[in-house]
């Protein structure tokens, strides 16, 4: 091959070889789109039409090799770890991390894409709505299934986003209940320390009973209504079958699922909890995000401004029953039964139903407390002292009675008397 002075006059190995090819596709393609002949480019270049026509239908790329030689050592590993946390590859660098992993996540990327392709769906485009200081936040439910212990279940997971900070909020519950709700606000603006001058919501049965579409007529939850207006927020939502604007905390939840949960299992639900609250602090708020390109945390701190809610505490939602405690001291409670002491048996209690708690209370202040169980016909464990039946001690049996007809012997004393007596008796009688 003749050169032009752009090439070099020969390799010396396989990264010079390298690069002649990436300088001669890099010649051929620049030539070609300033509107030069393929003949032309041939004759500058002193390579054969054909070669010039292959350049052309090549797309370079540049091969990150010793960097995948890196990833190399730890294929196996994302083998099987990738498909637990849904190809993410912020998760997988974190967990890389620990194994001696010094790349980047871009390199990382590149290596799992091929893996991830068919994981991944058109986008749809949205319009992006961006809101002040304290305007707004928006809040969703999500539901995903997590190991807790050795067993499979279903939570659900309450989400809160601050609209202009990105900081987020997440807890995990076992249903989406009015109760689980409520509990939910309380503890988000408790970690935000206040509230947004307005929340977004979807239109769930909890918030809104009826809605018209048409006239913007809405039927409010009562209950939910009157806990907003206690805390001064203006409740507002997104029309029916577009979610997507609230799209921050759609993909928020998408992000807890995909990044806190993905993969991991945990002892129990107040186990997650704490991990979720401190994954929100230490990683959610810790990352440079996508859109805003700041950390939330140093966004909330420089520019966020909460509105305080107000310093009375919250009424606890409750529903209370009575019950009559069994001879099993077990009181039925939803389905379920929680024990309560043996002394207990025959009396009239008082059950406070709260969101994650059974209190059980006593004639004489006593009170037994229970975590909420869900599902039914469940057996709450007793985490009091060790419950002892106590026998009651039966009366003395009485003595036999004295005057039983079947026993004639009880009714007197029988004087002995002769046989002759009787002999006598019985021959006056014959004579009649």
């Amino acid at each position: 091959m003749e050169g032009s002075g752009i090439l070099p006059a020969a390799p010396a190995g396989a990264a010079e070889e390298n690069l002649i090819d990436q300088t001669l596709w890099g010649g051929i393609r620049a030539s070609f789109e300033r509107g030069w002949s393929k003949k032309a480019i041939a004759r500058e270049f002193g390579v054969d039409i054909k070669t010039v026509r292959k350049w052309l239908r090549r797309n370079w790329e540049v091969q990150k090799r010793r960097r995948v030689r890196q990833l190399d050592a730890h294929r196996e590993f994302l083998v099987a770890r990738a498909p637990e946390v849904g190809f993410n590859g912020s998760v997988l660098l974190r967990e890389l991390r620990g194994r001696g992993y010094g790349g980047c996540y871009s390199v990382l990327s590149d290596y799992i894409a091929p893996w991830r392709a068919a994981w991944q769906g058109e986008p749809e485009a949205t319009l992006r709505f961006e809101t002040g200081p304290g305007e707004q936040s928006q809040a969703d439910w999500g539901s995903t299934e997590v190991y807790l212990s050795e067993q499979r279940f279903r939570v659900h997971i309450f989400t809160m986003v601050l609209g202009y900070s990105r900081r987020i909020f997440a807890r995990a519950y076992r249903h989406e209940r009015l109760e689980a709700l409520l509990d939910a606000h309380e503890r988000a603006f408790a970690h935000f320390g206040g509230r947004t001058e307005r929340i977004l919501y979807d239109n769930p049965r909890t918030i809104v009973t009826k809605k018209n579409e048409e006239t913007g007529e809405v039927v409010w939850n009562a209950t939910f209504k009157d806990r907003m207006d206690f805390y001064g927020v203006k409740v507002k939502l997104c029309r029916y079958y577009r979610a997507q604007t609230k799209g921050k905390v759609e993909n928020g939840v998408g992000y807890v699922k995909g990044n806190a949960l993905a993969g991991r299992r945990f002892r129990d639900l107040e186990d997650m909890n704490e991990w979720l609250l401190s994954w929100c602090v230490n990683v959610a708020d810790q990352r440079a995000h996508g859109t805003t390109h700041e950390k939330p945390a140093e966004r909330f701190a420089r520019g966020e401004v909460l509105i305080p809610v107000d310093l009375r505490p919250v009424p606890p939602r409750e529903r209370v029953v009575a019950r009559i405690v069994p001879r099993d001291a077990l009181v039925a409670v939803e389905a379920n039964r929680y024990p309560v002491p043996f002394g207990w048996v025959g009396q009239k209690v008082e059950v406070r139903m709260l969101v994650e708690e059974i209190v059980i209370h006593a004639e004489g202040g006593e009170e037994v407390k229970h975590p909420k169980l869900s599902g039914k016909y469940q057996v709450a464990r007793w985490d009091g002292p060790a419950r002892r039946i106590e026998r009651r001690m039966r009366p003395a049996a009485p003595a036999a009675p004295r005057f039983d007809p079947m026993f004639l012997g009880s009714l007197g004393e029988v004087v002995p008397r002769p046989l002759l007596q009787y002999e006598e008796i019985a021959a006056a009688g014959g004579g009649r």
